[in-house]
């Protein structure tokens, strides 16, 4: 038995998109196809359950075995809650994240600069309100910056019980260590196959894509259509 693991956004989507009618009507079929071989197909995304539905809807998050939100910090089966973390960041863990990027050249252009999700939290100094003309903008400036990197580095040495993971175009996961989305690998049974964007050192899918048997670095629902074509149809 194969489970395959999948991130969401740029993995099975564009970054903050919608899955295209091409992929998903592709993507039902493989799964529905892997099913019917003994197999298990699961999500494993940093976001919350409302903005996975917003990306690829409510009926392929019910046809696949189990969506865990949250960098696996809450489990969906069938679309009905199965568990989650009782994890809450505290008012000085907030405060001290703020301080740090209001020192950002970035801070203050758009609104949600940290947001609490279940068992983590997401922080960003552009802001999650930006769109996607701004996100853009940003991910090039970090990626020759690297400021991102430097925020999870201080905030680290600030509070080593903490992982600061970077994820997405603009933000960084904020969550206890072993909390990271290779927690979910205790419920798995059989191999493991893990499909992400972000399997880089200090990427939010590094623990998992390490811990898992195989995975997969990818640049987006292109290459992973053509992977899952090529070597698991």
């Amino acid at each position: 038995m194969t489970n395959f693991l999948f991130d969401v956004d740029g993995t099975l989507t564009a970054p903050r998109g919608v899955i295209s009618k091409e992929f998903k009507n592709f993507f039902e079929v493989w799964v529905n196809a892997q099913k019917g071989i003994g197999n298990s197909v699961f999500l494993v995304t940093g976001s919350d359950k409302q903005k996975t539905v917003e990306q690829i809807g409510l009926s392929l998050c019910g046809l696949v075995d189990g969506c865990y939100q949250n960098c696996g910090n809450q489990l969906y089966k069938r679309n009905s809650l199965v568990k989650e973390s009782s994890w809450n960041a505290s008012l000085t863990l907030t405060t001290g994240i703020m301080d740090v990027m209001s020192e950002s050249q970035w801070f203050g252009r758009s609104t949600d600069n940290i947001e609490h999700r279940i068992g983590m939290v997401n922080i960003s100094t552009v802001g999650r309100s930006a769109d996607n003309e701004l996100r853009k903008e940003y991910f090039m400036w970090d990626e020759q910056n690297g400021e991102r990197k430097k925020i999870a580095e201080r905030l680290s040495s600030r509070h080593p019980e903490l992982e600061f993971s970077i994820g997405g175009e603009i933000s960084i996961d904020v969550y206890p260590k072993g909390k990271d989305k290779s927690q979910i690998l205790t419920d798995m049974t059989g191999e493991t196959v893990f499909f992400g964007d972000s399997c880089h050192k200090g990427g939010n899918d590094y623990c998992i894509a390490n811990k898992s048997g195989k995975y997969h670095q990818v640049a987006g629902w292109e290459e992973t259509k053509k992977i899952l074509e090529t070597h698991y149809d």
